[in-house]
């Protein structure tokens, strides 16, 4: 059988906190090496999130790091009848991760994550994925996991009084 990806890797989260806040968070992209597992270091060039804006991450799994480039492809604030979403596109590997932030009734956000792969995954991704970071399998699930503790640890945070 081939080593193969999933197209789509998606988890969502109840926040009690408005859309604003979340989205301060989830923009946030020097603070993501604090909600997601998986990124030790991420530094935007210029300084300011924004469409456009590229950044460049240092990743780990386990004692392994390896570097990444982002670009902001999607950035659209909530508003009070359109969802919020943000998302970036990884050069290596041309995976897109976002956030998509939905009002609740109770003044609450429901937050997604997604990896998507509307372009494939690269061949060097797919080789390094299978011979260095165990899998496709193994690198799903724990990029799902990823997911779940990246929404838990921003949830955490925005549910933290100021």
């Amino acid at each position: 059988m081939a080593d193969t990806y999933e197209k789509l890797i998606e988890d969502s989260i109840e926040i009690a906190a408005p859309t604003d806040k979340v989205w301060s968070l989830v923009t946030d992209i020097p603070a993501m090496s604090r909600r997601s597992p998986q990124v030790v270091k991420s530094t935007v060039k210029g300084g300011v999130v924004k469409l456009g804006a590229s950044f460049s991450n240092l990743n780990k799994q386990g004692i392994k790091r390896w570097p990444t480039g982002g670009k902001v492809v999607r950035f659209q604030p909530p508003t009070a009848t359109t969802p919020g979403d943000f998302a970036f596109r990884i050069k290596e590997n041309r995976t897109v991760w976002s956030f998509e932030l939905e009002p609740t009734a109770d003044g609450g956000t429901r937050l997604t994550e997604r990896r998507e792969t509307p372009d494939g995954v690269s061949g060097l991704s797919m080789v390094l994925t299978k011979i260095v970071l165990g899998g496709q399998d193994g690198f799903t699930d724990e990029l799902r996991r990823g997911i779940r503790q990246t929404l838990e640890r921003i949830k955490a945070e925005a549910e933290t009084p100021a």
